[in-house]
């Protein structure tokens, strides 16, 4: 049984790579655009269903980290934009000298290194600060929820260093490569389609064997871990930190796509939305992250081109009937499905008797 379990994730996951392979011959340029930043957004999707799906730990300012790493991959396409010269928004802002926190961003590996470990390290003091001091539950969520509330402020009051409710935009061209080449926004669909591949398989081995049974043990009997002799704390900082740092590849990831960032990347909004993904995905299940964040930015992107009024109401009524109807999420469906399939197939088997199952054993 458990050999059959693999076989089929093994070859729906090959599926799934072959269709996002198979995807640029059959696709116009722009939809292959949306399927690009909707992969970046699943990298996303699997952080936040590491926490939350896998540890327990429901955070509603994801957008955060996000956001840094978006500003981050930013900050550098805007030089390279500028040249010499310094960014637009700084001038019209009356700046007369790059700040010193934008110099290094003219190298790319030293942008995406930022976009990963920026938000990797606040996260560790977030969660340092609140885990040591046993916050969890609802408290964590509103203290997530609160900060996410402050940076985007935060952001919109440095107009001169971040550009304020406008972002950061007006993108040309990434390693002398030009955004607006079709060849360009190719490229960078596989980017994230690999980086997508990485981040899955290495959730993957974090929640398998010892570790990830440690995981879900805190998430299932946090205080009875702790009578065990185990320190929860640290392994909830570690996996937050590690969730952070994929929010902020997936940040990198989506800015080039899209062209612009703003602080509406980092509210509230946005951070509920993520919860959402995995919710509807299936939450404690990697590929359910992944499809629910692909298939729920497909399903907002077509209501909002179909129907522009009432799109938002179809939106919230697709979170509300998985909560009421489906808990487990599309993964959590299709696994009730496929298991009354087996069902009834074993049901439907002829009876083998005792005496035919030992001779096929001593035949073995």
């Amino acid at each position: 049984m458990q050999r059959s379990k693999r076989v089929e994730a093994f070859c729906t996951i090959g599926l799934l790579i072959a269709l996002v392979f198979l995807a640029p011959y059959f696709l116009s340029d722009f939809r292959l655009n949306l399927l690009g930043k909707f992969l970046s957004l699943a990298v996303l999707a699997l952080g936040v269903d590491l926490i939350w799906g896998y540890t327990g730990i429901l955070s509603l300012g994801h957008g955060v980290f996000f956001g840094i790493g978006g500003y981050c991959m930013a900050m550098y396409l805007k030089l390279q934009a500028s040249g010499s010269d310094l960014p637009d928004f700084m001038m019209w802002n009356g700046l007369t000298e790059l700040p010193s926190f934008w110099k290094p961003m003219r190298s790319l590996p030293v942008a995406l290194v930022c976009a990963v470990f920026i938000p990797a390290l606040l996260a560790t003091v977030i969660a340092y600060l609140t885990f040591r001091n046993r916050i969890q539950g609802v408290y964590f969520s509103i203290l997530t929820q609160a900060l996410s509330l402050v940076v985007s402020l935060l952001l919109i009051g440095q107009q001169p260093y971040t550009g304020g409710t406008n972002g950061i935009t007006d993108f040309k061209d990434v390693l002398g490569f030009s955004l607006s080449d079709q060849s360009t926004q190719r490229a960078l669909y596989f980017v994230s389609v690999g980086c997508l591949a990485l981040a899955y398989f290495f959730c993957r081995w974090v929640t398998r064997g010892r570790f990830g049974r440690t995981l879900a043990a805190i998430r299932d009997a946090e205080n009875r871990m702790r009578y065990l002799g185990y320190n929860p704390a640290h392994f909830k900082v570690f996996v937050f930190a590690v969730s952070a740092a994929l929010a902020g590849m997936a940040g990198a990831l989506f800015v080039p796509q899209v062209g612009i960032v703003s602080p509406t990347n980092v509210g509230i909004v946005p951070s509920i939305e993520m919860v959402i993904w995995v919710a509807v995905g299936g939450r404690g299940t990697l590929i359910g992250a992944v499809l629910g964040a692909v298939l729920v930015n497909g399903a907002k992107s077509f209501l909002s081109e179909t129907f522009p009024n009432v799109w938002l109401y179809a939106y919230g009524l697709l979170f509300v009937l998985t909560v009421l109807y489906f808990p487990d999420g599309l993964a959590g469906l299709i696994q009730k499905v496929n298991f009354g399939w087996r069902r009834r197939k074993v049901k439907a088997a002829p009876a083998v008797s005792p005496r035919e199952i030992a001779a096929e054993e001593v035949v073995r």
